[in-house]
Formats: C-alpha cells, structure tokens, sequence
C-alpha cells in the first residue's frame, strides 16, 4: 500500500529532490506556492504559503505517514547591522511557521509514521554572522526533541543540519566558481553539498525500516561539524 508522504516545500532544491525519488512508490503532496518543476512528476500540488496560509484548510489526507518542513532562509550578516526584523523574520519562516504547521497535521500521523526538519551545522559550530538562522534552527532542534519524546512511540521526529548546500537558497554564496571553490575548501570533503545528499538522508529517516531513529539531530555536512583538517 502506498504511503500519504506530505511535503512543506518540494518544488526545488533538497524538497524536489525529495518528491523526485518518494514519488516513484508514494502518494505525494507538495504544499507550496510555485509548482513549476512538478509538472513531470506524479504528485499533488497544493498552493501554499506558510507565513499566511492554515495546512488544515487545505485539501491534504485524512492520514499521513510522512511529513517534511522544507522551507528556510539564509540571512548571513554581522550582528551589530542586523535589524530586529531580520531576526523575526528567520523565526517565523523557519520555526514558527514549521510550529504552526505541526499543530495542524499531527493528529493526522499515522502509528509509526515520521516527521523530518532542517537545521544547519552551524547550531552545534559556532559560526559568525549566523547568529540570526543559528537561533532559529537551534529553535527547530529543541522542539524536534521534545516533541519526538511526547509522541513516541507513534511519531518519530528528527532533524537533519545540512552544512551549505547547492540549492537555490544559496545561490548568493555560491555565484561564482570562486566562492564554490572558496566554500568547498572549508570542508574536509573538499566540495558543498547537492541536494541529494540531504535527501537521501531525509528519505532514509521517513522510511520505516529505521524506525529505532527518533529524537536525533544527524549532520549531512561534508564532516565540517566534527573535523579539523586544516
């Protein structure tokens, strides 16, 4: 039987590639509000904006076996030129709207079904001009946690902490071949990472063969969070 996999995001980067590979053997729902590279993918579109839009007034299964939070930012800057807004802004995106949306489908998970978020590397690796996406993944790492022991065993919930991926989310950073260059040098791997990398581990988390995995915070991160190889 099929399995009712619902995806926050989805419609590029590690959420594409995501629905590219669960979409093959699953009932997908991507909620977002671009669909423009899903056309050749068997998937359900939902438009969807987390900052103003309810998941539950959305046409999503009663029962869901799988549930993935995409959506994030990237706002590197110095903390004493970095407005208030700015912090608020990164809560409500990464955190605040993942909480909301939570609050709304997990009475939808099924037994044994999974939840998987997206942290960054750089909560556990103090890094400047990350003080802003560092508060609020960290946010996102503590309610993973929490949340992962008040539901088990029914719900396992998990966190990946990518370190910088090649998505369009970071385009900035990585616009030229010299800051690729610049980029892969600073991990032990020598390069940043693809998409796939983080989805292969995010497909691995929803699938219930793991099912002794909950509660965790696992780096996909080119070995940047615990090597010095300089």
């Amino acid at each position: 039987m099929k399995k009712n996999i619902l995806l926050i995001g989805g419609s590029y980067g590690i959420g594409l590639e995501m629905a590219k590979k669960l979409s093959k053997e699953n009932n997908v729902y991507i909620a977002s509000r671009s669909n423009e590279q899903l056309s050749n993918l068997e998937v359900t579109h939902i438009p969807f904006d987390v900052l103003s839009d309810d998941i539950s007034e959305k046409e999503i299964p009663e029962k869901l076996d799988g549930f993935v939070y995409c959506p994030g930012s990237i706002n590197l800057k110095p903390f004493k030129t970095m407005g208030v807004d700015t912090i608020q802004k990164d809560m409500e995106i990464n955190f605040i709207a993942l909480a909301k949306t939570v609050k709304s489908i997990i009475n939808r998970m099924n037994e044994g079904s999974s939840m998987v978020f997206f942290s960054t590397v750089a909560v556990g690796t103090g890094m400047p001009f990350h003080t802003s996406v560092s508060a609020a993944k960290g946010a996102i790492e503590g309610f993973a946690r929490a949340l992962a022991a008040e539901y088990a065993p029914k719900v396992r919930v998990n966190v990946i902490a990518p370190s910088l991926v090649d998505t369009p989310l970071s385009e900035r950073l990585l616009s030229n071949d010299k800051k690729k260059e610049m980029m892969s040098e600073r991990h032990p791997m020598k390069r940043v990472g693809v998409p796939k990398d983080i989805s292969n581990m995010a497909l691995f988390l929803l699938d219930s063969n793991n099912s002794w995995i909950t509660g965790q915070v696992i780096g996909v991160d080119g070995g940047m969070s615990s090597l010095n190889v300089s």
